[in-house]
């Protein structure tokens, strides 16, 4: 790994994708008559004659989020494929808040388009969305997009380098089980000894858990304290925990690397919208 892979230069580009559409459903295709009558519902199934002040219908919730037309929509809640909060929705003209639990044969939707946004994190900042705990990521992104991201995998409040932001459920799952490569220039107090290296490379124990590198080696043209380290591992604390369980402090961690994302044309502070390319590339992982 270069020295130089970790300096930031140049400006912010490009642009986010949006969802397709995908129509085709093998249930709830005919139209079904909407039921009218003053029997009891059955159970587990809302009945709610008067539907939620604001918020949007449920069948232009669902039309946003990719799935179908909203006439389409209004068949597929009629059959009773569509769930809000946990409990089944039938009836037209059911109004929902974009914080509610909306799910079409099991699986969450979200009307809003799929965002991607990265992010060259300064120091200083924590990775969180909560607003009690200052200064957070969010505040750096908060002129990016109008759809609810949040943050794939942490950085530490004193470090900085690459943090990725999407409101893709699936892409956060995929993830989340899987891990996503991160290459991350780490700077100890002191020299990493020979045998420390190995010892990462071969794997060390935290906590009981192994922790496995994909790569670990010194960086070129620098002190044998400064090393870059590529981990697919998605906590927060692991990085200081692997040199703390050598005796070592770190001093600077820098994300210099996510997946196949670098820092080139992304200076500290700033953040930009991933292109089409980029998003599809996430697919191979």
């Amino acid at each position: 790994m270069s020295r130089k892979d970790s300096k930031d230069n140049g400006k912010a580009s490009g642009r986010g994708d949006n969802n397709t559409r995908n129509k085709s459903y093998s249930r709830g295709n005919a139209p079904i008559k909407k039921n009218t009558s003053n029997k009891a519902t059955p159970s587990g199934i809302a009945k709610n004659n008067t539907p939620k002040a604001g918020g949007i219908r449920l069948n232009k919730y669902i039309a946003n989020s990719g799935i179908c037309s909203r006439r389409e929509a209004d068949t597929y809640i009629a059959t009773g494929l569509v769930s809000v909060n946990g409990k089944i929705i039938n009836e037209m003209g059911y109004k929902v808040q974009l914080s509610d639990d909306v799910r079409f044969d099991g699986r969450r939707i979200n009307p809003e388009p799929n965002t991607y946004i990265l992010l060259n994190k300064p120091k200083g900042f924590a990775t969180t969305t909560s607003e009690s705990k200052g200064q957070t990521v969010m505040d750096l992104i908060s002129n990016a997009t109008n759809s609810k991201v949040t943050p794939i995998g942490r950085l530490g409040r004193n470090a900085t380098g690459l943090l990725l932001f999407t409101n893709d459920d699936k892409l956060k799952e995929k993830l989340s089980k899987k891990g996503m490569e991160r290459l991350f220039h780490v700077e100890l107090d002191k020299n990493l000894k020979g045998d420390d290296l190995k010892s990462i490379k071969e794997g060390l124990k935290v906590d009981g858990k192994k922790i496995t590198v994909e790569e670990v080696s010194y960086v070129e043209n620098a002190p044998k304290k400064e090393v870059g380290l590529k981990i697919k591992h998605m906590g927060n604390s692991v990085i200081r925990d692997i040199f703390s369980q050598l005796g070592y402090d770190v001093v600077r961690i820098d994300c210099v690397t996510i997946a196949h994302l670098t820092k080139k044309d992304l200076p500290r502070g700033r953040w930009k919208v991933l292109t089409q390319r980029e998003v599809e590339l996430f697919s191979m992982l």
